[in-house]
């Protein structure tokens, strides 16, 4: 018996039905959303910069040129919009937080993680989720680089939430001792954004 007709389609597709988080539905594409305009970039990123700060012993500056020299990891893995689309099995490529933690020092007072992106928007999470197995800092997804509307040159990507949470075009990320909600918390999404709990809104 299937949960429902999203269900029933993933079965058909040929993938384990327990992938899907309740209320989803699968997609083989990779749908564009977000708040505001594409932000517009030099071809070679000069005068692009990502910042690391807050909580830590070495508050950091990147150019492309640093980070794009950073060793990388890539993953496969699922992802689920809150706007109940799920993709399976996308190839993300990126550089693990664990490097950019060793070099700023990352302090025991650092609970939280607030992303800061272009046009002002936020995404907050506890700090442990950037040391799952998957969480990065995104540059190629399917083995090209990001498209500009999915965030290029580098978006955050978080596993186990809702897909807001994986800030596009990502500037810099602020390690706090307290939660302080971001842009779609503020609206009224849920702090939380578990896709199995289908914490979607707060209200």
């Amino acid at each position: 018996m299937f949960r429902s007709r999203a269900e029933k389609k993933v079965v058909e597709a040929g993938y384990d039905p327990a992938r899907l988080p309740p209320g989803q539905y699968l997609t083989d594409t990779w749908p564009v959303l977000h708040a505001g305009d594409v932000p517009s970039y030099p071809p070679d990123l000069s005068g692009w910069d990502l910042r690391v700060h807050g909580e830590v012993d070495t508050p950091l500056v990147l150019t492309w040129a640093e980070l794009a020299a950073l060793p990388t990891v890539t993953v496969v893995q699922d992802i689920h919009c809150v706007t109940r689309w799920s993709r399976f099995d996308a190839e993300l490529t990126g550089v693990p937080w664990s490097t950019i933690r060793e070099r700023v020092g990352q302090r025991p007072g650092a609970r939280f993680a607030i992303a800061h992106a272009e046009h002002g928007f936020t995404a907050n999470i506890p700090v442990e989720f950037l040391e799952r197995e998957g969480a990065m800092l995104c540059t190629h997804a399917d083995g090209e680089p990001l498209t500009p509307e999915h965030g290029w040159p580098l978006r955050l990507i978080v596993p186990g939430k809702y897909f807001w949470k994986s800030a596009k075009w990502l500037r810099a990320i602020e390690l706090s001792a307290v939660d302080v909600p971001g842009f779609w918390e503020r609206y009224g999404y849920h702090n939380d954004a578990d896709p199995w709990a289908e914490q979607r809104y707060a209200f």
